[in-house]
């Protein structure tokens, strides 16, 4: 008696840890990776050709603002896990700054029924810090389909906030997960806010929201650290000073960078798309986008994040310093860094670690992150020499835009795999969406 296997995907070229790609065939049964072979004469209920195109783990995004509840107007579950799978990604970790914020057991308890069958990828969700729950910190991140608790240092968008070492210690003491910190320095963000004069757009947002900002947070953050022995991950970092200072204190941080300061840098971005090209914190200088380069090339970087966070075109379209920041691009961010790939930036073996198996292995993800045996059945498959036209018109995105329209790259997702049901194939959803809650092995 032979196995029938629900899928099986035949003549795609497997990335594989070690910097080794393979032409082997995978099978899956009851959503997990059950064979990977070189046969081809395997019953499947369903069989995908894979034929010249490369097949990586599932990319994991995890930074992503959903917006809901509350500003469904511009997000929501459903509509940014559709982007989501549209782009190749497969797991998103979504952010607490939403309306009212997600820091309580009832209120993720509330997000994840919010969740259920309308997200199109797998999921889990940060827990916000607050001056108010830190008794709460140890018990919220073990609860599942939590991804562990957000720290945000420096006002952004919503209202979490904890700008004081003191409370930050005593937070950074609860519990045991890796925390997720938005490093920027809120007494001088404050401070340098008065400088913003009527005239001024938003190229002045890199002069307000300096480097000092987040150098001197992340210099805290290390002091904090160091004494409390605590791991945490920084992101979307955009200094050469705080790829330095991480540098030496790898053993307790990670960190993250997003495609955006990767390809985006001032003046210039903010010449061709004003206040499109806001976000915190902000894009930097040529040099500092170098530095973020150096980093992912030594190894110091660990993680690409979208940090997707949509604002409408009328709300980016007010006056400075009162338009919003941030911008879509968890369905750009695997297409951006895979003509990265083909411009010679980073290999496709780094990328596959950023995107995939960092995430799965910083946040003790269960069973995703790899092709293997017994992993679940999260995959993206890709063609790496597909040439596209990133374009506003084909982002599904509530807020319609992406900082990228009409960019020409090289490198396309060509289908999602999730839970080992194809979901996406040539920029078009099938079925409906199967997104279940992330699980973790709680070890740290």
């Amino acid at each position: 008696m032979t196995d029938t296997y629900d899928l099986f995907i035949k003549n795609g070229d497997v990335v594989f840890p070690n910097n080794r790609t393979e032409r082997v065939n995978i099978g899956v049964k009851s959503s997990l990776i059950s064979i990977i072979t070189t046969k081809n004469n395997i019953d499947a209920k369903k069989i995908i050709d894979a034929k010249n195109l490369t097949i990586i783990p599932g990319a994991i995004d995890s930074q992503v603002h959903f917006r809901e509840p509350g500003d469904i107007h511009k997000e929501d579950l459903e509509s940014g896990s559709k982007s989501a799978v549209l782009g190749g990604i497969t797991t998103v970790f979504e952010m607490p700054n939403t309306s009212p914020p997600t820091s309580t057991p009832k209120l993720l308890k509330e997000k994840l029924k919010l969740a259920k069958n309308r997200m199109w990828t797998n999921y889990a969700f940060f827990a916000g810090a607050t001056l108010e729950n830190i008794d709460l910190i140890e018990k919220l991140e073990l609860m599942p389909g939590c991804s562990g608790i957000k720290i945000f240092m420096g006002s952004s968008t919503g209202n979490l906030l904890i700008p004081d070492d003191d409370t930050l210690t005593k937070i950074f003491k609860k519990g045991h997960r890796r925390m997720a910190i938005h490093a920027e320095d809120e007494n001088r963000l404050q401070e340098r806010k008065k400088l913003i004069k009527k005239n001024h757009n938003s190229s002045f947002h890199p002069i307000w929201r300096d480097e000092y900002c987040s150098i001197n947070a992340t210099n805290r953050i290390i002091s904090m650290i160091r004494k409390i022995k605590r791991p945490v991950h920084i992101l979307h970092v955009t200094t050469s000073e705080e790829i330095d200072l991480i540098k030496e204190h790898k053993d307790f941080i990670t960190l993250e960078v997003t495609p955006q300061h990767l390809t985006l840098s001032s003046p210039e971005c903010y010449e061709k798309l004003g206040s499109l090209a806001q976000m915190n914190p902000p894009i930097r200088s040529i040099k500092h986008q170098r530095a973020l380069w150096k980093g992912i090339k030594e190894g110091i970087v660990d993680v690409i994040g979208s940090d997707h966070a949509p604002h409408t075109i009328e709300e980016k379209r007010k006056s400075y310093p009162e338009s919003p920041s941030g911008m879509p691009g968890v369905q750009t961010s695997l297409p951006i860094m895979l003509n990265h790939v083909n411009n010679g930036k980073l290999s496709l073996y780094r990328l596959v670690e950023l995107m995939c198996s960092n995430p799965a292995k910083i946040y003790n993800i269960k069973n995703k992150g790899l092709i293997k045996l017994g992993y679940d059945a999260d995959i993206s498959v890709v063609d790496l020499k597909k040439k596209h036209v990133i374009t506003n018109k084909n982002i599904a995105s509530k807020c319609g835009w992406s900082p990228f329209n009409n960019k020409k790259i090289t490198g396309w997702p060509i289908m999602t795999i999730i839970n080992g049901k194809l979901v996406m194939k040539k920029g078009s959803l099938l079925g409906k969406p199967i997104g279940s809650p992330v699980s973790f092995n709680h070890r740290e």
